[in-house]
């Protein structure tokens, strides 16, 4: 399995209130994609996946009406 630090950044559109929460994990995982299916299990979901062109992957994923957005760096 592959080791990736990943950063995930939940915005925040609520009037007045532009903060992000902004976590770091160390994930090991061989699909990153499944990583996030599976952490927003149950959850009404649409994701994005985007490999950039340095190796890192991006994924947008809307779920329940919130943005979310994880960078996947292989570690």
């Amino acid at each position: 399995m592959a080791n990736y630090e990943v950063v995930r950044e939940i915005l925040n559109h609520c009037p007045n209130n532009q903060m992000r929460d902004i976590y770091f994990l160390e994930v090991e995982t061989d699909d990153p994609e499944a990583y996030v299916r599976n952490l927003l299990q149950g959850k009404a979901s649409n994701i994005t996946v985007n490999t950039l062109s340095h190796g890192n992957i991006e994924i947008f994923a809307t779920c329940d009406g919130i943005n979310q957005r994880f960078l996947f760096t292989e570690g």
